[in-house]
């Protein structure tokens, strides 16, 4: 059993979980709800269900249901094209949707929930979670809402009973993929793996395998441990060739094998297909690491125009650009984001990155407190601690920063083609001290 009513659970890792699990992109012309225009759909179960919506809304356009479940399509087919006009399209069905059902629509509130969520509004999400919730307290969906917005908000007991709500209603995917991510946020990474081997096991489409398989693979990987996390990517692949996070996971192996050129090759196909911002740093990490500096910033241009349209659709990502910024730009302006992210939401992931953009502006007293902060919950994660063990060692604490440079290394050598050799610099300057 992994949880039980008397040991709470903590922190869920972050609202990306629940992204990219479909296997391809679904691409529309304009931005009218009402109708897709110019459609090219691959053969994918996403393109298919917002096909089919469309086609029983085109029958029943009173269907306020209907409209509410469009609604939440849509804003899946924003997290897996990266295409942030697709939140518009959300926006417009769920508003339609109350049109049509001002009261008693729990449907459209948890449909609204999961747009703030993916705008990053999580106090707007954690509204409409418990409106819906006051109307079906048993909906595991509302309860799914709830949780991410509590886990970024930084409400880690609330965040917990949430997720507890939700095992006991549906011990489904939803719940054993956020139950292990809680799991691995406090370093429990065995019972983390179970979760998600029940998650496996729970899973009955296409698309729950993917994810699942990628879940397992990531936390491979986080460990170090590639031939694993190859396994289940490869296993992932077998069940959605097309899926973007398992193309991403191969690439990543590749380059953490040091076959660079591939690994280019791969991210060049993945980012041109699927530019999501996340992507798209990675792929310019990568190649700054190669030599190929010009080729980097064009991609981190292109990662800060793909921010800039997020936010012009309301999904701000502070966080993201601040990080961007910090290692690839202005690192005072990269402080200013961080903060702004910071006071909306106090997680261990924020608390991270602003620890790091202060280190990176060179006011490293600040940032040790926030890195600390970062580190309370446990979270074996090898780039939190490379960013502390820098920290440590801009201030001149050399025992201290060879231990957190030493920890990163050991949780996971190959966390990042550009840090992770700067990290083991550092780490024999810090003992050779």
């Amino acid at each position: 059993m992994l949880y039980t009513t008397k040991r709470p659970l903590l922190l869920l890792l972050s609202i990306a979980l629940t992204a990219a699990i479909a296997a391809a992109a679904l691409l529309f012309a304009g931005t009218s709800a009402d109708r897709p225009v110019a459609v090219s759909t691959l053969q994918v179960p996403l393109a298919a269900e917002i096909a089919q919506r469309h086609a029983r809304l085109d029958r029943l356009p009173g269907d306020a249901s209907g409209w509410a479940a469009l609604g939440a399509s849509y804003v899946e087919l924003a997290r897996v094209t990266g295409d942030p006009a697709h939140y518009g399209q959300a926006q417009q069905a769920l508003d339609r949707s109350f049109r049509l059902r001002p009261d008693d629509n729990a449907e459209a509130l948890t449909g609204l929930g999961v747009l703030a969520n993916a705008r990053h509004e999580f106090r707007a999400a954690r509204g409409y979670a418990d409106r819906a919730l006051a109307l079906r307290p048993d909906s595991t969906e509302a309860h799914g809402v709830l949780v991410d917005a509590l886990t970024q908000l930084g409400a880690a007991d609330a965040a917990t009973a949430a997720v507890q709500r939700m095992l006991d209603l549906r011990p489904g995917v939803a719940a054993y993929t956020r139950a292990a991510y809680d799991l691995e946020l406090h370093g429990r990474v065995d019972d983390a793996r179970t979760a998600l081997e029940l998650g496996l096991g729970a899973a009955r489409t296409v698309d729950q395998i993917a994810y699942c398989r990628y879940q397992l693979g990531e936390l491979a990987f986080q460990a170090g441990q590639l031939d694993v996390a190859e396994n289940h990517y490869r296993a992932g692949l077998l069940a959605a060739p097309e899926h973007p996070a398992l193309q991403q996971g191969r690439a990543k192996l590749l380059a953490a094998r040091g076959e660079v050129d591939e690994a280019i090759i791969r991210y060049a196909a993945l980012t041109e297909r699927v530019p999501l911002p996340e992507y798209l740093i990675e792929f310019g990490e990568l190649l700054e690491s190669a030599g190929r500096l010009d080729a980097a910033d064009q991609r981190y241009r292109q990662v800060a125009a793909q921010l800039a349209a997020l936010e012009a659709q309301g999904a701000t990502d502070y966080a993201e650009a601040a990080l961007l910024a910090a290692d690839h730009g202005d690192p005072v302006a990269a402080v200013r984001m961080a903060e702004l992210e910071f006071g909306r939401r106090q997680s261990v992931i924020t608390a991270d990155v602003l620890a790091w953009c202060l280190h990176r502006a060179g006011r490293h007293a600040e940032a040790l407190g926030y890195a600390d902060r970062a580190a309370t919950l446990g979270w074996r994660n090898a780039t939190l601690a490379y960013h502390r063990g820098m920290i440590l060692a801009a201030l001149g604490r050399a025992d201290e920063a060879a231990t957190a440079l030493g920890e990163a290394l050991r949780i996971n050598p190959y966390f990042s083609p550009l840090h992770g050799p700067r990290a083991r610099a550092a780490l024999a300057e810090s003992t050779a001290r």
